[in-house]
């Protein structure tokens, strides 16, 4: 036994025998959990698209059935960003798709024995602008679209100018 000094007092809580600390591993952070490969991760939980359809449905018809505008109010507030997080899906999903067709380019060029030319980000955001552009043109909605990017500018450059006060 440890012989302790009778001239300090002894500590309330006194370790008699070392505990060993748990080890918390985080499996975002771990290399033990192996490598995050989005393309993987969307085909091994694509079942969760379905899943989250059928609520969307559901909570659609609950919203229809609903008379409580409290609860009405949750329901259509739950369902905007159901709906939100679907466009973003979408929007993350064609980035990828553009992403890895630049990608198959630029092997196929190498291959035929060029020098690979990878695109800066200010030139990636111009070709996303442009097909934003000509989706848009389909739809039928760039000219609604080009007077609300009017109206913003037109604010803003409002905003910079000296007030009247001023001067």
């Amino acid at each position: 036994p440890l012989e302790m000094s009778a001239k300090k007092p002894v500590p309330f809580l006194r370790q008699v025998v070392s505990v060993t600390k748990k080890i918390h591993r985080d499996p975002r952070f771990d290399d033990l959990s192996g490598e995050y490969k989005p393309e993987i991760f969307l085909k091994t939980y694509s079942f969760l698209d379905s899943i989250k359809k059928q609520e969307k449905e559901m909570i659609q018809k609950q919203l229809k059935k609903c008379q409580n505008m409290e609860q009405k109010e949750k329901l259509h507030q739950l369902l905007n960003r159901m709906t939100q997080q679907e466009q973003a899906q979408k929007k993350q999903q064609k980035l990828r798709e553009r992403e890895l067709s630049l990608k198959r380019q630029q092997r196929e060029l190498a291959k035929q024995g060029k020098k690979p030319f990878f695109l800066k980000r200010s030139e990636k955001l111009k070709l996303e602008l442009a097909e934003k552009y000509t989706e848009l043109k389909k739809s039928g909605k760039l000219e609604s679209f080009l007077n609300k990017k009017r109206k913003r500018n037109a604010i803003k450059d409002k905003h910079r100018l000296p007030s009247q006060k001023n001067l």
